[in-house]
């Protein structure tokens, strides 16, 4: 078991941001008698899900349901079905970032080899 703290150490989250996923309903840890903030190694898989999830650019949305999906399915079919639909997307996304910024890149480049050019031609007058 670990505690609100620790577990924000261990994924370099705030505990304001574990609250957060409590009360989206992604997380629920038991309770002290203190009413302190306990995570066993099923919240804590849930945690390293949720951060997974955000690293690959899921939405708290997408992951939430994935989360939700494994507390339904306890073999795991159905959040890896989605997972899969929901990497596919993402995967498609990233492709058609990875080309705008190819393109944006080619442009720049032209632009700047015109500059270079324009440049020369101006230090040339000046002499």
């Amino acid at each position: 078991m670990k505690t609100i703290r620790e577990a924000a150490e261990e994924f370099g989250v705030t505990t304001r941001t574990i609250r957060y996923y409590e009360e989206l309903g992604m997380l629920k840890p038991e309770r002290t008698d203190s009413n302190k903030r306990l995570f066993s190694n099923a919240e804590i898989a849930k945690l390293k899900l949720i951060d997974r999830g955000k690293k690959y650019g899921f939405t708290l949305e997408e992951i939430k349901e994935m989360v939700l999906l494994f507390n339904a399915d306890r073999s795991g079919k159905k959040q890896l079905e989605r997972t899969i639909e929901y990497g596919k997307k993402q995967i498609e996304e990233m492709e058609r970032r990875i080309e705008e910024l190819e393109k944006t890149k080619q442009e720049m480049e032209s632009l700047l080899g015109e500059f270079n050019e324009k440049l020369s031609k101006l230090k040339g007058m000046a002499k």
